[in-house]
């Protein structure tokens, strides 16, 4: 699976309102993931015979070690989020704290980054795990025809 980078241009002025909203979105999207996840690990078990035949095994093996890992990241990614919201009380709380506010809001922006790359990164992984049981499917179905 290639990774995929971005490095911001330029960074915009964010309002605690965006940010709130943005932590929300995130842990939304995570948290679909992470159920997700639980799928993708179900379809790993019903297709657990044919992913270990020798034609898939190396790009089963190497998809599902990168599932593993996943799930690990998903977690740390969504308790990062969940801390990073409650921080947000920092920007509101009407005490001027600059050097708090300005780390507050150089850690939403490394989020910002972050979260974005493990999406991509997550689709990616998607993508080549439904084209692996789209494989496989379709082969078994070639081999069922044949005889």
């Amino acid at each position: 699976m290639k990774t995929k980078r971005v490095k911001p241009k330029y960074v915009a002025w964010l309002s605690t309102e965006t940010m709130h909203n943005d932590s929300i979105k995130w842990l939304s999207e995570l948290r679909f993931s992470k159920d997700e996840q639980l799928f993708f690990d179900d379809l790993v078990k019903s297709y657990t015979l044919q992913l270990i035949d020798s034609k898939y095994f190396t790009q089963s093996k190497d998809i599902v070690d990168q599932l593993n890992t996943i799930h690990k990241e998903t977690d740390a990614l969504i308790n990062k989020v969940i801390e990073h919201e409650k921080g947000l009380k920092i920007m509101v709380d009407g005490i001027d704290q600059l050097e708090e506010e300005n780390a507050y809001k150089k850690e939403h922006g490394k989020l910002i980054i972050t979260v974005f790359n493990f999406l991509e990164n997550y689709k990616l992984l998607k993508t080549e795990l439904f084209s692996l049981i789209k494989g496989i499917i379709k082969g078994s179905k070639q081999k069922h025809l044949l005889e």
